[in-house]
């Protein structure tokens, strides 16, 4: 039920871990602080949905991402997913300095693409575009990440395990919004001038 596409292979990851605030732009239209530090928090493998929805108990903020799929301490596979956020929530327990998975690691947080074999991408020229009704509202390249998808294993490894299967979300570029249902969503991954995968999704 919680699974995703890995080729031709459907697998269910133990967890997701996100890196939030990995690209400057969005730092700041969020007016949020730079991090002196990688920010890292975990979505549990019933956040994983099938279909995209605008609200849960809240109106839903969307946030795409490069994806990856871990085996054996490395990536072995790439897509893209939306991390959804309840930014009203999100914003209240940060102002009351509380943790805030509560408004991350709600059930149908986390929706993928499917996955595809690593070695036939670029991950050094890896890039995703967001289209919402037609209209792109984000685009980002992993050179404009803080963290590098390298950095980032690195970092996770240093100090958890990370079972096979699991996801990695590298964080997202600017244009984050909400979602409105009926929208429909188009993400594309591309590498270099190549599309690699792309995926619609149509918000209820």
């Amino acid at each position: 039920m919680y699974s995703v596409r890995v080729g031709d292979e459907v697998i269910s990851p133990s967890k997701v871990v996100c890196i939030g605030r990995n690209y400057l732009e969005h730092i700041q239209e969020l007016n949020n602080a730079i991090p002196d530090d990688m920010v890292v928090f975990n979505k549990p493998s019933t956040s994983i949905a099938q279909q995209l929805y605008a609200a849960h108990d809240e109106p839903l903020h969307y946030e795409a991402e490069i994806c990856f799929v871990v085996n054996d301490g490395s990536y072995t596979a790439v897509g893209v997913g939306l991390d959804l956020t309840k930014r009203k929530l999100q914003s209240a327990l940060k102002g009351k300095g509380l943790p805030w998975e509560r408004a991350k690691g709600f059930d149908n947080s986390a929706i993928f693409s499917r996955f595809v074999p690593i070695e036939s991408v670029d991950v050094d020229d890896l890039q995703i575009e967001l289209f919402i009704n037609c209209v792109r509202v984000q685009l980002g390249h992993v050179k404009q990440m803080m963290y590098s998808p390298s950095a980032i294993l690195d970092e996770l490894k240093s100090y958890t395990t990370l079972i096979d299967g699991d996801i990695v979300m590298t964080g997202t570029p600017k244009g984050v919004g909400e979602v409105h249902k009926d929208d429909v969503f188009l993400c594309r991954l591309k590498s270099g001038e190549e599309t690699v995968l792309e995926i619609e999704w149509h918000a209820q």
